[in-house]
């Protein structure tokens, strides 16, 4: 069964890095077997209904500015899997989760950045997903719990976003890490490492630094989805954690 992932995608400049981070995505795919297909939540794809990506070809989404002009011709031309999409549809139903498909929208830079590092050639089909802000902590884990299945059949399934993403408290020119970014993601590797699950559905109540670490909860929740989908083994392991400006997160966990 292969394992589920989740990648912090950083500043949309994480593309153009060289770092610890940027090699371990880099060289991923020499560590991993080649799966059949990738199912992508993006933090940058927010819909008030599970939305599951159809587009024959995505087209690339820029949805920033002010960063490398190189940023801008970038293209990660990668295909979707109608059959495929069309079983996430299913299982969601199956489990009682609400569901559309959109065959217009392309992949933003939670996606297409972190898939370009991953998978340069963008030769493996590709099923974007969208996330819900609006849907309890646990429903979050639930909605990765209802694609659990897909692992056994070689599609690799991952969660883009960043445990602490606070851009007010970026710094920019600063090589210091803020100790309250560390106490919350220390936090958070001790219940994901122990799964315990009712501390993370409660982490704004119980986490150190919650609120500075998460005030808005669209780059956590692709860390809940992820982890649903471990459910069935629940077991879970921090493959790197750094920062960038301070305190945004830069980390990779793995579920399995």
């Amino acid at each position: 069964m292969i394992p589920s992932y989740f990648f912090a995608h950083g500043a949309p400049s994480i593309v153009l890095e060289d770092n610890e981070y940027t090699q371990l995505l880099k060289s991923f795919k020499d560590h991993t077997p080649r799966p059949k297909a990738i199912l992508l939540f993006s933090a940058h794809w927010e819909e008030p209904v599970q939305t599951i990506g159809a587009a024959e070809t995505y087209e690339t989404i820029y949805d920033f500015g002010g960063f490398q002009d190189e940023l801008y011709e970038m293209t990660y031309p990668a295909k979707s899997d109608r059959s495929l999409s069309e079983q996430v549809q299913s299982l969601f139903a199956k489990h009682g989760i609400q569901s559309v498909l959109n065959e217009r929208r392309g992949l933003d830079h939670g996606a297409w950045a972190v898939l370009k590092l991953l998978y340069p050639d963008a030769d493996v089909p590709v099923v974007a997903l969208s996330v819900n802000r609006y849907l309890t902590n646990e429903q979050q884990y639930q909605v990765g719990k209802a694609l659990s299945v897909l692992r056994e059949q070689d599609v690799l399934i991952i969660g883009s976003g960043g445990t602490v993403h606070n851009l007010r408290r970026l710094k920019w020119q600063s090589e210091a890490i803020d100790e309250w970014a560390e106490q919350f993601d220390n936090w958070l590797q001790s219940k994901l490492e122990s799964w315990d699950t009712e501390a993370l559905f409660q982490y704004r109540e119980r986490a150190p630094y919650a609120q500075e670490a998460v005030p808005t909860s669209e780059h956590f929740i692709p860390l809940l989805l992820a982890m649903g989908t471990g459910d069935s083994n629940r077991q879970a392991k921090l493959l790197h954690r750094s920062y960038q400006y301070g305190n945004l997160s830069l980390s990779c966990w793995q579920f399995s």
